[in-house]
């Protein structure tokens, strides 16, 4: 086997630890000497040993002078847990295979110089493009400051979210309803907007697949949302944020607080709404790292129009409805040139339903 072999398996091994890891990357690690595995590892869980130290300590021979295969470089400053270089180099591992460079400040680098510098042979960029999007969330949190955003929706195949009269459960099959709650599990943060809370009354929690439960975020600029919604009926199930552009004074400011739900005071944008990219901004200093758009209409067209949108996720229903609410309103878009462009990454089959999972570009 060579590098590449080796590095696809420790990448194998850093998705075992999606939904459970986050704001921290997925990494994989593999350990190989004498042209054997003698160990391998990954990051399990947010605040648990990184995927070095777990391949160190689960090796079934002496590591001194074999070779480590890890997807992102090893961290080099002391976080949740001590710097993994420092296990690297006390162990005498002879070789480090990089398939990365990691976007942190605290880390970019500086552990494949002090590496060098301690002896080490590292070679990087093995796989490097499959590294960085195994990790997009990541690196885009990291680099530009703000949380990765995923819109999905389901709608029919004639394009609508919900007949004339706002119906709209269920488009979906059950099917498509699993692979959405797996989604959910895979991201920080769910967010809809008060309509959708009113209208459909969700609870925005992981119930059909495995994992935890997302902050849910919900946008109510005039905090006019129920206290009888489910949401606030299973209130200890999720934490709950409520953003708004009313401010403490507002009566139902402290009363909808007094539920159990977080009153965060957003600006307003030009229309008298939330400022979404404010709100998304406030999150990632929460160390929010991945935001689930799941509606409605008026979210999902402000989200898109402002170019705050990374990944789209669409649910196709082989059902017809004729007239009805579109999934994405008026984007200002009067020629094809303008049209937002996507680029498909997979299409998938769930039950009777095509799912479309696409990034904007």
């Amino acid at each position: 086997m060579n590098d590449e072999s080796y590095m696809k398996l420790a990448l194998s091994l850093a998705r075992k630890g999606l939904g459970f890891v986050s704001p921290n990357p997925m990494v994989g690690a593999v350990i190989v000497k004498n042209g054997h595995v003698i160990s391998q590892g990954y990051h399990q869980r947010f605040g648990g040993n990184h995927a070095e130290i777990n391949a160190i300590r689960d090796a079934c021979e002496d590591v001194a002078g074999s070779t480590l295969y890890v997807t992102l470089e090893p961290c080099c400053h002391e976080g949740k847990t001590p710097p993994c270089i420092n296990s690297i180099i006390e162990h005498k591992i002879a070789r480090v295979v990089i398939g990365t460079i990691d976007s942190n400040p605290l880390v970019s680098c500086q552990g494949i110089n002090y590496l060098k510098n301690s002896g080490i042979e590292v070679k990087t960029g093995v796989l490097e493009n499959d590294c960085r999007k195994l990790n997009e969330i990541f690196f885009h949190y990291m680099e530009t400051g703000l949380p990765f955003i995923t819109i999905k929706y389901a709608q029919t195949l004639d394009g609508r979210i919900a007949t004339a009269t706002g119906h709209s459960q269920w488009i979906s099959s059950e099917a498509s309803l699993k692979f959405v709650h797996k989604l959910r599990a895979e991201h920080d943060a769910i967010l809809v907007g008060r309509g959708t809370v009113m209208k459909d009354d969700p609870e925005l929690t992981v119930r059909l697949a495995r994992g935890r439960n997302p902050l849910r975020v919900i946008v109510d600029s005039g905090l006019t949302i129920s206290q009888k919604a489910k949401l606030f009926q299973n209130i200890s199930s999720a934490p709950t944020l409520i953003a708004t552009i009313k401010t403490p004074a507002d009566p139902r400011f402290q009363i909808l607080a007094d539920s159990g739900a977080e009153i965060v005071t957003i600006d307003a944008d030009e229309n008298g709404g939330v400022d979404l990219k404010k709100l998304f901004k406030k999150l990632a200093e929460r160390k929010i790292s991945s935001v689930l758009i799941e509606g409605g209409a008026q979210i999902i067209t402000s989200v898109l129009k402002n170019n705050l949108a990374n990944r789209l996720v669409t649910v196709i229903a082989p059902k017809i409805i004729g007239s009805g609410i579109e999934a994405v309103g008026d984007l200002n878009i009067r020629n094809l040139e303008s049209a937002k462009k996507l680029s498909i990454q997979k299409v998938l089959r769930r039950g009777d339903d095509i799912i479309v999972d696409s990034r904007l570009i």
